[in-house]
């Protein structure tokens, strides 16, 4: 830990078009486009959303010919480096590359003529491009339907060990590996073998993690124990729905972790319990509203007492400590007001864009 920041595993350097992995680079934060890739308007629309919201990798799927022929429209026209994602065909991924792809992402368990495979090596050391191994628990070649769940980390472990070996002999390091599950510890255990095993930038993620409401906890769950332990290199919370809400998770995973810093107000807010003299949700709620569409890192508290309180407001820009009938206004640790409780948030509000105006 460096102040409090967990140290970051050594992977070297790989490089996905202007975005580079690895190395100590912060964590890149992925997502896909959810469009058709042959409806370039809309595809290119929701790659633009995404590039304003904070995305760093945008990952569009090359399934068909027609697929390819659109990435090369998509490509032309976006700032973010896009990935081609390929699963069963080696002429798609050549396609691909040669459409304007920053990286390939090729599924082992779904790709298996070495043949093939080795004409996507040329075409990507030619056009210097890097790709992305990418093993999904569900494709592994030789799961069976009665293979122990105990035993699918050591298939994907041996899957990608031989893909790494393959890749090396024929000169191409360029690469990121990944290997995601539906389920959590396996998750876990994998992209441990591969960080004690490998020295190439990982892409962590679970695969199919459910509804928003439904895929964040396993996810935070998943990233969070990898993070702590300095592992990954780039990531992607895989939710349906659409795709800002994946970034939007990554980001607030990773500045947990303080691996990001979000440029907009963070809000703590006290869980309430008896000695509370106001209704904290309420305030805390409208205190959000107040803050939405500053672009400041502001750290902004609200606690329900004075018993922790003061604590939370040495730590925040801006804080409100209640009181019966009344707030104690904290700006940086020290007592700026004492404020009527039904003047709270009017004061309070006014408290903020100063602050944020400075």
């Amino acid at each position: 830990m460096n102040n409090g920041i967990p140290e970051r595993r050594k992977t070297r350097e790989v490089r996905i078009g202007s975005a580079a992995i690895g190395a100590g680079n912060p964590v890149a934060v992925q997502s896909m486009a959810k469009t058709l890739t042959t409806d370039i308007e809309a595809t290119s629309e929701q790659i633009r959303r995404l590039e304003k919201c904070g995305c760093d990798i945008v990952r569009v799927a090359a399934a068909s010919k027609k697929d390819t022929e659109a990435f090369a429209k998509i490509a032309a026209q976006a700032n973010l480096p896009l990935v081609a994602d390929i699963h069963f065909s080696a002429q798609r991924a050549i396609e691909a590359i040669d459409a304007g792809a920053a990286k390939i992402r090729i599924n082992p368990g779904n790709m298996r003529s070495w043949k093939e495979l080795d004409d996507v090596i040329a075409c990507a050391k030619a056009n210097s491009i890097s790709i992305r191994i990418g093993i999904n628990e569900a494709s592994i070649r030789n799961l069976k339907e009665d293979t122990p769940s105990r035993d699918r980390v050591s298939l994907m472990f041996d899957e990608m060990s031989e893909y790494v070996r393959e890749f090396e002999k024929r000169g191409f390091e360029e690469l990121v590996l990944s290997a995601k599950s539906v389920n959590v510890n396996r998750t876990i255990a994998i992209n441990r073998r591969f960080s004690e095993s490998f020295e190439y930038p990982i892409h962590i993620g679970l695969t199919h993690s459910g509804l928003p409401e439904d895929g964040l906890v396993p996810s935070a769950a998943a990233m969070g124990s990898l993070l702590s332990e300095g592992i990954g290199d780039t990531i992607r919370i895989s939710l349906a729905g659409e795709p800002e809400n994946e970034v939007t998770a990554a980001q607030d995973i990773l500045a947990s972790f303080g691996l990001y810093e979000k440029n907009s107000p963070k809000i703590v807010v006290c869980p309430t319990c008896g000695r509370c003299m106001i209704d904290v949700l309420s305030l805390a709620r409208k205190i959000k509203q107040a803050a939405q569409g500053i672009e400041k890192p502001l750290n902004i508290a609200v606690m329900g007492c004075i018993v922790n309180g003061p604590g939370e407001a040495a730590d925040a820009d801006l804080a409100v400590c209640a009181g019966s009938g009344k707030g104690y206004i904290y700006r940086g640790g020290r007592k700026l007001a004492v404020v009527q409780e039904e003047n709270l948030l009017e004061e309070f509000s006014k408290q903020i864009k100063l602050l944020a105006a400075e």
